[in-house]
């Protein structure tokens, strides 16, 4: 499906690599003039440079860690005050928590977690809120995790947090739809990114068995039998993000082939 993005600037988190990226790519093809956001300067630079431009847009970058939120804070702050108009499209994305047995995760895993993901989505909204809210129209999308459904094993700080980020963005969304903003979740399956990678690595890591196996393994779990790609992710994401979404509000949305066991 084609959109038009034309007139339209997204803030996209986490958009060197994986589903962050992905999302970026297909809003700039769609028209939108896109703002990355992410720590690596040199990466940003790349992604960047190689956005579509159909409509001519001039992408740029915010560096940024989201493991300092106040830094965050600021870097944003000081971009937001050169700017003339603010975001229309905020998709809150950050690389999620190690996995592991929750009993085994220290206390500080979960503060991390916390401040990376919640309290950096919080402040991204809070700066960009604002200015949608003067137009009457905006699109806040937030990559979480089916876990928010479902608990996966072994991850337990990441499901914990996802479930915050979840009722947050709930929350949220019952504020704001009346401004016109619209706030929804998409909780991506076993998509196809470093992470799955290194999820998948870690196993084979703790219990000998092949690369293969553990994938054979993860793919039983799931109905389609295949695991996702990030643009598939993506293409939900860009729909969201659209008008043709306007009244779809407050929901999270799975992207993972039938994994999850429940509605």
């Amino acid at each position: 499906m084609k959109y038009d993005f034309s007139s339209q600037r997204a803030l996209v988190g986490g958009s060197t690599q994986g589903i962050g990226r992905a999302v970026a790519e297909e809003l700039a093809k769609n028209g939108a003039t896109v703002t990355l956001l992410a720590r690596n300067e040199v990466h940003l630079r790349e992604v960047a440079a190689a956005l579509p431009t159909p409509s001519g847009q001039l992408h740029d970058f915010i560096v940024a860690d989201f493991s300092e939120p106040a830094l965050l804070a600021q870097r944003l702050s000081e971009y937001l005050a050169k700017q003339t108009v603010g975001f229309d499209i905020l998709i809150n994305n950050t690389g999620g928590p190690a996995g592991g047995p929750i009993l085994e995760a220290p206390v500080d895993a979960f503060r991390a977690a916390f401040e990376q993901h919640l309290i950096c989505n919080h402040l991204l909204a809070q700066a960009v809120v604002p200015a949608m809210r003067e137009r009457g129209y905006g699109r806040i999308i937030n990559i979480i995790s089916t876990s928010v459904k479902q608990p996966l094993p072994s991850l337990g700080v990441s499901n914990t947090i996802r479930g915050a980020v979840a009722n947050w963005a709930k929350t949220l969304a019952n504020e704001l739809g009346s401004d016109g903003i619209t706030v929804n979740n998409i909780l991506p399956g076993a998509t196809v990114t470093q992470r799955h990678t290194s999820l998948i690595d870690k196993k084979v890591a703790q219990t000998g068995q092949s690369v293969e196996d553990v994938e054979a393994s993860m793919l039983k779990l799931i109905p389609a039998n295949r695991f996702a790609q990030a643009e598939e992710v993506a293409a939900a994401v860009v729909f969201l993000a659209s008008k043709a979404a306007g009244y779809i509000n407050g929901v999270n949305v799975p992207v993972d082939g039938g994994r999850t066991g429940n509605l």
